[in-house]
């Protein structure tokens, strides 16, 4: 699943719980501008994920457009694709 500032990739899990890996490449941008990035897309994924997430492993990749997005369109994308995920209507 792709939005406009992340790639999300979700995988049934063999474990007992869900899980989530946040990758961040730097694509230019200095490592506080990167770690900040990180820093959100983990607190939105502990909030509005974790909690609702069927056991599956899920990857999230953000894209260039993350370091330029706010904290609030980056909850509302995060809010779209777990619902999706939840569901089980993922757009392809």
């Amino acid at each position: 699943m792709r939005t406009a500032s992340m790639d999300v990739r979700a995988i049934a899990s063999l474990g007992a719980c869900a899980r989530v890996g946040i990758i961040v490449p730097k694509y230019g941008h200095s490592s506080v501008d990167r770690n900040k990035v990180k820093r959100r897309l983990r607190e939105l994924v502990r909030i509005h994920v974790l909690p609702v997430l069927p056991t599956i492993d899920v990857v999230l990749r953000a894209a260039p457009k993350a370091y330029t997005r706010s904290f609030d369109e980056l909850r509302e994308e995060v809010r779209k694709w777990s619902q999706q995920l939840v569901t089980g209507r993922v757009a392809r």
